[in-house]
């Protein structure tokens, strides 16, 4: 008698959310930082007016900026505390010029430049086998000490979960392994679009 043949097991289809963002937003929020960037070199920041009430709305995003696929700057707010636009304009100038790890961006650079933004989700609280690496990004904090990768890191590293988790807590400054050991944990999700 031959063994009966099971049912392969099919694993559900991961639902992608729509974005939230439209193609014409995110080529306008793109903008955006490409002139802060140049008007910055030049001395003059652009101040611009709500292009949309929904790019009015208080958001944390970061701006994350590569030359030839290397990192050139990253800088962004985890809070909501301004305007996406008004974000997205200030944190693509200080990821220009003032990460601290990278020197300010020069005319040269300007036109090499490509930019990513992630527009942030709230934060909520995380235990670790509720992390979805690539979905996720992180936030350990410590005492006084606090560390933040974002979702497409972890991914583009391929980390699995919990090597996302030292990583994030060497970002902090922390042992590796403080997630282990009180530190508290928050996630967060980021809609990423880029040139």
């Amino acid at each position: 008698m031959l063994p009966q043949r099971k049912n392969p097991v099919v694993a559900a289809p991961v639902a992608v959310p729509a974005p939230e963002y439209s193609a014409e937003e995110r080529r306008l929020l793109l903008h955006l930082a490409h002139d802060a960037i140049r008007g910055a070199l030049h001395g003059d920041v652009p101040d611009p007016a709500p292009p949309s009430p929904h790019l009015a709305e208080a958001r944390g995003a970061f701006t994350t900026l590569h030359i030839s696929e290397a990192l050139r700057g990253c800088v962004g707010f985890v809070q909501p505390l301004r305007p996406l636009y008004r974000t997205v304009v200030e944190t693509a100038v200080a990821a220009a010029f003032n990460d601290p790890r990278f020197d300010p961006v020069s005319e040269e650079d300007v036109e090499l430049l490509k930019i990513e933004i992630s527009v942030l989700s709230p934060l909520r609280p995380i235990t670790p086998p509720e992390i979805e690496v690539g979905r996720h990004g992180l936030v350990v904090t410590q005492r006084f000490q606090r560390g933040l990768l974002l979702p497409q890191v972890a991914a583009e590293h391929g980390w699995d979960r919990e090597t996302f988790l030292s990583e994030t807590c060497l970002k902090a400054g922390l042992a590796p392994d403080a997630w282990r050991h009180g530190a508290t944990l928050e996630a967060f999700t980021a809609e990423v679009f880029g040139d």
